[in-house]
């Protein structure tokens, strides 16, 4: 019987603050977060990648990928291909980020989160804060390339870390757990807190 394989969760944001606010948030649903995906842009990888999320201890794994502002397909979004096709993981969900990013084709979104933990039918700005009502797209840098995955569950949230200081790490980093907790519900999958809490 060959080894299980890892339950991962893709959030589309990498700098400094995101990637502590992803390590409380891995703390805090039990989950396994690699630090050393975060970067702006991604560091590492697609292939690199998945090499670590296979020795990653327990689940979820949530990895961090970030463009850094590119229009076009950058390394984040390559590598957020390849762990999607990789026949090594199971990619169960992704968080995908608003941003300023202008002229880029953004991702359709049917669920996001807002500032104040409300989930809505329609994207979320940077700040968290619903967008028109008829608007079904979330823009953001690293998240054009997900309408053309097979990704079973996307959430739409604002800038992790911040949203007027609602889901500042610091504060137990609230949306961005929540919005990994609804992935977990919507995958079936259940994990205890506090049970895999490695960062690495």
């Amino acid at each position: 019987m060959g080894k299980e394989k890892r339950k991962v969760i893709v959030i589309t944001d990498g700098d400094e603050i995101a990637r502590k606010t992803v390590e409380v948030a891995a703390r805090k649903v039990g989950g396994c977060c690699i630090s050393a995906t975060a970067g702006n842009p991604t560091p590492l990888s697609g292939e690199k990648i998945v090499e670590l999320i296979k020795e990653a201890h327990g689940d979820p794994v949530l990895v961090m990928l970030d463009d850094k502002g590119c229009r076009n397909k950058g390394k984040g979004e390559m590598a957020l291909e390849y762990i999607a096709k990789s026949q090594d993981v199971e990619l169960i969900g992704v968080i995908a980020v608003a941003s300023n990013t202008e002229l880029c084709k953004g991702v359709r979104i049917e669920h996001a989160i807002t500032l104040d933990g409300q989930i809505i039918d329609r994207p979320v700005d940077k700040h968290g804060i619903p967008e028109k009502i008829g608007n079904q797209f979330l823009e953001g840098d690293t998240v054009s390339v997900l309408d053309s995955l097979n990704i079973p569950t996307i959430i739409g949230i604002g800038d992790i870390g911040k949203m007027h200081g609602r889901d500042r790490y610091d504060r137990g980093a609230k949306i961005t757990t929540q919005a990994i907790r609804y992935i977990l519900k919507r995958s079936g999958y259940h994990c205890e807190r506090g049970k895999n809490n490695n960062n690495f």
